[in-house]
């Protein structure tokens, strides 16, 4: 098949690093692909490295209209099987309308789990023969908001679990963040925006320290809540406690060497992120909140916990923090679980019976 993809965003966050792992699986499947994404981009440059196919066109947002002529020009010239939108960012509304004008059949992923009107989501997805939910909880979003249930397709989000496979190195990653031998360290990855629900793990590292001297948590990631995130943990006493390490393009490399993940997302399409820590071997807390139900066996893998339930979310670091047995035995099944129900393959062939059946359909 001749499948054209489309994404968009301008950072190589975890929905542009799905689409490299899709594109990347289908080229070694045979299947002709290309990748139709903004110049100069994290999705741009990680998917030359990959050896992806890639036709550059600069978008500026849903309201770009030459965008969608030039991928008009584009789908016309190319004349794909199928055509697959990935991000939000103009990729669903201009994309779908392209491959409308183009006449080309067109499937778009979702992978947030926000509301919007019923009648902007009628409008977004009408050129679509299939919407893809990276989760069951997406899948519901869509379907309260009036998408018909039959045009959505459940495909979850996968792992490279080969990846996480050898053992990091630690020592190097301790010595890097200054973090003591004897230190518990905590980490948390995501965007510093407010659903991502960095101000309640503040607030219950603060309520642990006390009683785990040897606590540590680093945050990764960067967005418009850094000063103010800074100035909380610094009104908690957290100074020695805390790290703001940014965004980090090598955190899969030293995603082992945490001894526990949290991410107290109030909402999360899937949370990619935390697939990579199970993959890896870590145990998860999380609130309980959107996709996150399904990427987080609760019990099994991790623990979640009622969403912006300081007390909760604290009771269940804490017992993993006392119990490193605990933390080994949830750690091996998040690794066991990712190579069975979230693996590149299993999320591949999802796709391509999906791409036959539009095709042949």
């Amino acid at each position: 098949m001749k499948i054209l993809h489309v994404e968009t965003g301008r950072h190589l966050y975890g929905g542009p690093q799905q689409v490299i792992y899709l594109v990347s699986a289908l080229l070694d499947r045979g299947h002709d692909c290309t990748l139709v994404c903004p110049p100069d981009s994290g999705v741009d440059t990680e998917a030359r490295t990959a050896g992806i196919p890639v036709r550059n066109l600069f978008c500026a947002g849903d309201l770009d209209l030459p965008f969608a002529y030039r991928l008009v020009q584009y789908l016309q010239a190319s004349q794909p099987d199928v055509v697959h939108c990935h991000s939000r960012r103009g990729a669903d509304v201009l994309g779908g309308l392209a491959a409308s004008f183009a006449d080309v059949p067109a499937v778009v992923s979702r992978r947030v789990d926000n509301t919007e009107m019923r009648l902007m989501a009628a409008l977004r997805y009408r050129p679509f023969k299939k919407i893809i939910a990276i989760s069951q909880a997406i899948a519901e979003v869509l379907q309260n908001h009036g998408v018909d249930a039959d045009r959505i397709e459940v495909i979850r989000s996968a792992v490279d679990t080969a990846r996480f496979a050898a053992p990091a190195d630690c020592t190097a990653f301790r010595r890097e963040f200054g973090i003591p031998g004897n230190a518990l360290v905590l980490a948390a990855a995501g965007q510093l925006i407010p659903r991502k629900g960095h101000r309640y793990l503040l607030q219950a590292v603060a309520d642990l320290a006390p009683g785990h001297p040897g606590i540590r948590l680093i945050i990764f990631g960067e967005g418009y809540l850094h000063t103010q995130l800074r100035e909380q943990a610094a009104a908690l006493g957290l100074g020695g406690i805390v790290q703001f390490a940014g965004f980090r393009d090598d955190l899969d490399e030293f995603m082992g060497c945490f001894d526990l993940f949290v991410h107290p997302a109030l909402a999360e399409g899937l949370g990619v992120v935390t697939l990579k820590a199970a993959a890896a071997g870590v145990p998860v807390v999380g609130f309980s909140a959107g996709g996150l139900v399904e990427a987080v066996a609760d019990g099994e893998t991790g623990m979640l916990v009622p969403a912006e339930r300081i007390d909760a979310l604290t009771d269940a670091i804490a017992t993993l923090a006392a119990d490193p047995e605990l933390r080994a035995r949830m750690g091996a099944a998040g690794r066991a679980r990712m190579q069975t129900e979230f693996s590149i393959a299993t999320m591949v062939d999802k796709h391509v019976a999906l791409y036959e059946s539009i095709v042949d359909g």
